[in-house]
This record gives C-alpha cells, structure tokens and sequence, in this order.
C-alpha cells in the first residue's frame, strides 16, 4: 500500500507536470501521427483480434498510431503505477473492472465524461450496466472491453439421465433439478455426483453470491457504494435457503472455491455449475456436452453478476494524445467493430443494439447476448471491493459451515462499512 502512494504521489508530480506539455503533443501531431502506447492482457485468440483491431483502426487513419504490448493483467497490476510515475507508461491501457476504481482514486486516469457527451463517441448504445462500472464518484474514467454475465453451465448427458428435460427458470426449480442430479451411491451422506456445485468462497468473478442476494432483493452495500447493506431481511433469507439446500439436501459440496468448481464439473461429477464463457472452451477440452442458461430467477428478480473489463487513458497522456486515445475508444466503440469484437473474443456485444442474430455465427457469443440484459455491474465505484468481497467471502463460507446468517452478515456489516469508509 505504501508503495502505491508513494507512486500515486510521482503521478500527480507527473500529472502536474504533463499539464504544461500539451504543446508539445500538437507538435507532434504537426510533425506526424500522434503515436500511443496500449498495455492490454488479453493473451488468447481474444488477443488476436483485438491487436487486429488496432492495425485496422491504424490503417483507417493517419493521424494516430497505436502500438499494442501484451502482458499478463498482473503484469500490468504491478507495473502500471511504477511505469507512469516514471513517464514509462502507457497512454491506453486495459485491466479487469474492479481494479478502475482503484487508479481512478489515484489520479493515474483521464476523466472521460466529456468523451461520451460527444455524438462521435459512439457511446449511446453501450450496455449501461457495462458503464456504470466505470463510474467512480460520478465521474466515467473508462470504456469497457468486456462485460460478461455469469451464467449456469450444464452437463446435458447428466441433467437428461436425472429426467430434467427443461432448464429451470426459479431457484425452486433449480434446486429441485439439482436434487434429481444428485447420487449417493453407496449411501454414505457424500454423493458422488452433485447436482449442483455452488463455491461458498472465492467464487468465478466474485459474482456468484451477489447474484444470488440481488435475485432475492437484496444487496452488498449501497447504490453509491458508500455504505454496507448486506445485513437485510432479505440476505438473512436467500442465506438461509441456500445454506439449506446445500447442507441438508446436499446438493452441492462444501468448502468449494471457484477453481474447485471447475474442477467438479468439468471431471463429470457436478450436472451445474455458475461460471464464465472460459468454461465452454474448458468443457469442450473435458468432452462434456455441455448446455449455458442463465442463472435462475430468484424470488424478486432475475439477475446475473457481470465480469467486466475496461479500458482507461492514462494521466501520462497529454492533450494531443487524449484525443488520439479517444479517437481510438469511438472506433472501438462503433457497432461494426464492436460485433467484430465479439465474435472473436467470444465475449457478449457490449452493445444493446447488436442482437443475438447478429453474432448467430458464434453459437455461445449468441446465447450470452440473450442472457446480457440481465447482467449487473458488481460494486461498480468501490474502490474497497477486494475488503468488500473478503467479508462476503467469510459470510457466505461459514453460513454454509453451519453458521448462523444472522450473525454472519451482522458481522460482515461492520467489517464492510469498516473497508469503505477508509
């Protein structure tokens, strides 16, 4: 932590200091393209599109010339800061969502709202979950890159030997598939096949949960994200529940991460499991027939936590090479582009405009489109979300474990309105 104030202190020197330098970024669009820096950890085919992107958009122009760097999103984690204290940074740079709040409160990003007033942003139609989680303190400091609803991924082969031949669409009918789908052979307490594998820690995008609390009406904290809220009648009672299927209908095992998830249901021993697009290459390579169908209606609502990905401009940018960077978002942004994204990233469109039939030629690209108007931003702004899911984390864990609910999210109250009010 110190280490990142010491260098949020450079980056405001250095903000400072590129304050005064904005002429020289017209002298360098004077004397030829305004040439930007893009730090981005898409590693995949993913990647391959996006820097394919970049060479069409290099191409369409002359004014600006981006050049794309390929790290890990770690990488970019622990050297972002450091790079532009030291005015070795990137003028564009991508990472996961939850993570913009956090240089946005250091002062290492531009201020974009003034971007998407414009007409030529190509803004309007983005998903506005997708941009409220990249709004911090009302400010917009980013455009996303990837906006993905957590959805149920399903072994058919298993779900069709148990005689669930439709997909439940309420958590009654969930947990009713999930209690067909689950064998115990040998009688012992411990099936050997789950019907349903559901993380009580460390879960896929850290969403699982918060889906599952806003299904029932309830919530983490706040809509500003400035206090806790997760001690309710209504947490108490999806809690509840859930903890009952698991522990008394064994639904699902205990003690379960994320990775652990993955693991069950990918080895054949677990019909459902809550993940994200990743799993249909992982399921594939586990040559499992598998089905994706969004997270069942709870009582209240029908709601899927979302990961997300954004992409941010720097405080090392100057003038010139803001608008060269925001040049760059709206192209991005521009529907053509944001299909041909899509399709190759295999993420759903980021637009509310490209339907499922536009993307029909990726089979998975088109069923998470169907399923991205029921996405949610998780704690969008909190720039304490790591503290915030930690607490969550230890709730939902030991409530699973036995624990009392009530208690459990009267405690995780305190610690999360502890995080957020530092």
């Amino acid at each position: 932590m110190k280490k990142l104030m010491i260098a949020a202190a450079a980056i405001a020197l250095a903000t400072a200091g590129l304050s005064g330098c904005s002429a020289s970024g017209s002298e360098t669009a004077a004397s030829g393209p305004v040439e930007l820096t893009f730090w981005h950890g898409y590693t995949e085919a993913d990647g391959d599109v996006l820097d394919s992107i970049v060479d069409d958009f290099n191409a369409s122009q002359d004014d600006v010339k981006i050049s794309t760097e390929t790290k890990t999103w770690a990488v970019i984690d622990d050297t972002l800061l450091p790079a532009l204290s030291s005015d070795s940074g990137p003028q564009l740079v991508a990472m996961p969502a939850e993570r913009l709040p956090v240089y946005a409160s250091k002062k290492a990003l531009v201020d974009l709202d003034g971007f998407y007033a414009s007409d030529s942003s190509n803004t309007a139609e983005l998903n506005p979950e997708a941009v409220a989680m990249e709004t911090v303190d009302g400010v917009k400091y980013g455009v996303p890159t990837g906006f993905v609803p957590l959805s149920v991924f399903y072994n058919k082969a298993l779900l069709d030997a148990a005689g669930v031949t439709t997909f439940p669409t309420t958590w009654d009918e969930w947990v009713d598939a999930a209690k067909k789908s689950t064998i115990d052979q040998d009688g012992d307490g411990t099936p050997e096949q789950y019907g349903l594998v559901l993380p009580d820690h460390g879960t896929v995008g850290n969403g699982l949960w918060a889906s599952l609390f806003e299904g029932n009406g309830g919530s983490i904290t706040s809509e500003d994200g400035t206090e806790a809220t997760i001690d309710s009648p209504e947490n108490v009672e999806t809690l509840e529940y859930w903890s009952s299927a698991i522990n008394d209908d064994k639904i699902s095992p205990t003690g379960v991460d994320g990775i652990g998830a993955d693991n069950l249901f990918t080895a054949g021993k677990a019909a459902m499991h809550v993940g994200g697009p990743w799993m249909a290459f992982v399921s594939k390579d586990a040559g499992i027939d598998y089905g994706i169908a969004p997270i069942p209606a709870g009582p209240e609502a029908q709601v899927a936590s979302a990961i997300g990905v954004s992409m941010a401009v720097t405080a090392q940018a100057d003038e010139a090479e803001q608008k060269a960077a925001e040049k760059f978002l709206a192209y991005f942004n521009d529907k053509a582009t944001a299909t041909e994204w899509s399709l190759g990233s295999g993420w759903p469109s980021l637009r509310t405009d490209v339907t499922a039939a536009d993307v029909a030629s990726n089979p998975i690209v088109a069923t998470l489109t169907e399923i991205a108007p029921y996405s949610r931003a998780l704690l969008p702004g909190v720039v304490q979300s790591t503290d915030v899911l930690t607490a969550v984390d230890e709730a939902t864990q030991k409530a699973v474990a036995g624990g009392d609910p009530a208690e459990l999210l009267s405690a995780a109250q305190s610690e999360i309105d502890g995080a957020l009010s530092k």
